[in-house]
């Protein structure tokens, strides 16, 4: 008989209202205040699953050494099934109640001595992971009356108000039907989603979490779960080719062409860093996160850092407005009315606000998704070292040391690249310039891949009971291409059965494949595989479906 007692739901939601991570696994109550902070994956990852039966996102990410680790933070049992509860920081209110709690707390003097209180009461601060730098916080107040559409540095009594009063009311007016012509948008994807894919009772959410996990052990009894190194010794080759192609050229000074070798080096190579950070190689956080910061930081300029810091999250909670980052990218892109309804991004707890640029930028966002594409990897530098100045790259406990390696990496590609290669080896501006656009340029390739398993995909929630692997189906699709060209998408064209299976390495992903197929067709759960061209007109499919939302809505406020 089992030493821990039952806990019911009212003492787990006692727990979750004291601020305190618990998390369900395999019917055991996780209390993982004192391992938040030392979680290599970051803190989000874990408070997206706190009041949730967390057991077959743990068992898809953990290693068994993993897992076992975890079973010293037990303090109790709950009767399974689990009714999943919402955790608070997924809750819009969530960063205003806690800088209330802070502010409390300070005013009772308490706030000097609190986090190691804390810490031997294993509850934590469930939002500090959540500060990025360059964004502002919002605070009591201000959140409050900018929620409203009042500026944050107008007085409460200003007499402006009194002049402007028709202005602000028109302008509410117009804020209020924006949010609800975005919720009836919601509402109808979502009424699509329940006609198209299985029920979201319990019981038959249950069902497809037992094929899942049986799915699950066909993988391993399989070995999909084992790198193929033979196939990474002809990867190797493959870009030490195109390498060697770059520095040729770059010798009898073809350098246009020598751009377009290194942005396909470019590409390609960071399929393999993709792999490292998913530990699809040796399986050794360490070994896997240096080869990852090598190829990422070292050959590419790139935080494999950042990267993993937001894509941790983004296979979590997948294309959830509020929460995955990787589609957070107001005023330039939008792929949901849901953004219409200004919503605060629980990654950056940062207020995504709807305003003038949105209206007039998204309205024609897929006529500059490719140029965008071209550009994205400025941009994927600027917030590779955002991160690593923030407070969030140095709050990963046992991986600290990737920082400084990170850090070492990037300053060692900007010497090469920056220094000896353009500023250096290029001979005039015109050439340093064509050079460096060039080389980006190529590039499109990658970004491209990386949008199209999700942009054209759906947004809207079906609701707590959905299990993991049908709402990892729902919002993510494969591109079907023939095996002879699997080297050009780099394992990216099975975006699906890596959602479901993010440890198995890519070389595997093809026969694991066929195996999701017959999930799919055995559970029912609607399973999206398009070719790469009918890929990408789904992503402008999806472009123009919101920019349509927008140019209605705004005609219809104008008629009004």
């Amino acid at each position: 008989m089992s030493r821990y007692e039952i806990l019911s739901p009212v003492d787990i939601e006692r727990h979750v209202a004291n601020g305190e991570p618990v998390v369900i696994y395999e019917g055991y109550v996780l209390h993982l205040g004192e391992w938040i902070n030392m979680h290599p994956g970051g803190k989000l990852a874990i408070l997206h699953m706190v009041g949730r039966d967390a057991t077959d996102e743990i068992n898809i990410y953990h290693t068994n050494k993993a897992i076992l680790m975890m079973t010293k933070h037990r303090i109790g049992r709950v009767e399974l099934p689990w009714a999943n509860l919402n955790p608070p920081i997924r809750s819009p209110d969530y960063y205003i109640n806690l800088e209330k709690r802070k502010a409390k707390r300070e005013a009772l003097g308490l706030g000097h001595i609190d986090s190691e209180k804390r810490m031997r009461g294993r509850s934590v601060d469930l939002g500090s992971a959540a500060v990025l730098v360059g964004k502002k916080l919002i605070r009591n107040d201000n959140c409050v009356r900018r929620s409203t559409g009042i500026p944050a540095d107008i007085p409460e009594k200003s007499p402006m108000l009194a002049v402007e009063t028709s202005t602000f009311d028109a302008a509410k007016e117009k804020k209020a039907r924006r949010h609800q012509y975005a919720i009836e948008q919601e509402q109808r994807e979502r009424e699509e989603g329940w006609r198209d894919n299985p029920s979201v009772d319990v019981e038959t959410q249950m069902a497809i979490i037992t094929e899942y996990r049986a799915l699950n052990e066909q993988f391993k009894s399989e070995g999909l779960y084992n790198c193929n190194y033979t196939a990474y010794a002809w990867e190797s080759l493959r870009y030490l080719a195109l390498f060697a192609a770059f520095g040729y050229c770059l010798h009898i000074k073809w350098y246009i062409t020598s751009a377009m070798f290194l942005g396909l080096f470019w590409q390609q190579i960071m399929f393999t860093a993709h792999d490292a950070g998913h530990r699809g190689i040796t399986g050794n956080f360490v070994y896997d996160t240096l080869i990852g910061a090598f190829i990422a930081d070292f050959c590419c300029g790139l935080s494999i850092g950042w990267w993993k810091s937001s894509h941790n999250v983004h296979h979590l909670v997948t294309n959830m407005p509020e929460h995955d980052p990787d589609i957070q990218n107001i005023p330039m892109f939008s792929i949901t009315p849901t953004y219409m309804k200004s919503v605060l991004s629980s990654f950056y707890n940062f207020r995504f606000v709807w305003d003038g640029a949105c209206d007039l930028l998204v309205p024609y966002q897929k006529w500059w998704y490719y140029p965008i594409m071209a550009l994205a990897r400025f941009n994927l530098y600027f917030l590779g070292w955002l991160h690593l100045c923030s407070p969030r790259a140095q709050q990963l406990g046992a991986a600290w040391w990737t920082r400084p390696v990170e850090i070492t990496f990037m300053c060692c590609y900007w010497y090469i690249f920056g220094y000896l290669l353009v500023w250096c080896t290029l001979p005039t501006w015109s050439d340093r310039v064509a050079f460096v656009l060039t080389s980006h340029f190529v590039t499109i390739i990658l970004h491209i891949q990386i949008t199209l398993s999700h942009w054209g995909m759906p947004t809207a929630s079906l609701g707590p009971t959905e299990s993991f692997p049908q709402h990892q189906l729902r919002t993510t699709m494969d591109v079907d291409c023939p095996h002879w060209l699997d080297w050009f998408h780099g394992g990216l064209q099975f975006q699906a059965v890596h959602h479901l299976f993010p440890r198995v390495p890519r070389h595997n992903l093809r026969r694991g494949q066929e195996l999701v197929r017959n999930f799919a067709q055995k559970t029912g759960v609607k399973y999206t595989c398009l070719t790469f061209v009918d890929c990408n007109k789904a992503v402008l499919a999806r472009l123009e479906q919101v920019s349509d939302i927008v140019k209605n809505m705004d005609a219809s406020l104008l008629v009004n």
